[in-house]
Parts: C-alpha cells; sequence; structure tokens
C-alpha cells in the first residue's frame, strides 16, 4: 500500500491533448466508453488483467480540467480510502472530492495536501468483487 498506481493529466481539449500526449510519447490513449475519461497507456500491459507488464510501470487517465483538478494528479494506493482522508484532514489538507466508486473496480478520492497539492486516492474492490463484475 501507499505506492503510486495511477496518474492523471487534465485537458482544456481533450482531443488536442490525445492527439499531443499520442504524437510525442507515442502512448496509447483509449477513450471510456460513457464516462468523460481516457485510459492512458504508457507501458507493456496484461490484456486479460489491464495491469502493467514491466513491475513499478504505471498507466493513467485523462479527464476534462475543472474545478481543483487543474494539474496532473498522482494516486496512491490505500487500503481504506475513508480512513486515510480522515488523517489527511488531521494533518491540516482537505478533501476536495469524498469517496466515489467505479463498479467492478474499486474507489477513488482526491485532496489537498498541506503545501496546495492535489493528490488522488485509490482503493481496489474485494478481489470477489472484481471477478463477479468481470463476469
Amino acid at each position: 500500500m501507499g505506492g503510486v498506481v495511477h496518474f492523471e493529466i487534465p485537458a482544456d481539449d481533450q482531443e488536442r491533448a490525445r492527439s499531443f500526449y499520442r504524437e510525442a510519447l507515442g502512448w496509447r490513449i483509449d477513450p471510456v466508453p460513457g464516462m468523460d475519461y481516457n485510459m492512458v497507456i504508457t507501458t507493456p500491459m496484461d490484456e486479460s488483467t489491464g495491469q502493467p507488464t514491466e513491475a513499478g510501470a504505471i498507466n493513467g487517465g485523462m479527464m476534462a480540467r475543472e474545478a481543483d483538478l487543474t494539474n496532473p494528479v498522482l494516486t496512491v494506493d490505500v487500503e481504506d480510502i475513508e480512513a486515510t482522508l480522515k488523517t489527511v484532514e488531521s494533518l491540516g489538507g482537505a478533501v476536495l472530492r469524498p469517496k466515489e466508486t467505479i463498479p467492478g473496480m474499486g474507489s477513488f478520492a482526491y485532496f489537498k495536501d498541506t503545501e496546495g497539492n492535489v493528490m488522488g486516492l485509490w482503493e481496489n474492490l474485494p478481489a470477489e468483487e472484481q471477478a463477479q463484475a468481470a463476469g
């Protein structure tokens, strides 16, 4: 727990940003059906698990720039988002977006640290719930 597992890039013009990162860095960027979100694939993946094949490598996402999500965000894996957000607040940070769940995958939240940086949190769903969602 506590490792960086994802990044997100906000964009004013997502098509322009997708084109830029595809051409500049060779990234694969896949729009997510039904969401205003894109998966950003930066490293080889195991297509059956959706996980990077290289140890320590991460992939990310791209979304519309909005409110407090104006700069790139690193997302950290935690065991319990609610407990982590309470700790963040007790240390002087602020919750920007409380825990939300992506069905079949996990939950996420955003907070601002004491220096004004926005960070994301990720909590995987229990394995049995992920397996049920996968079918």
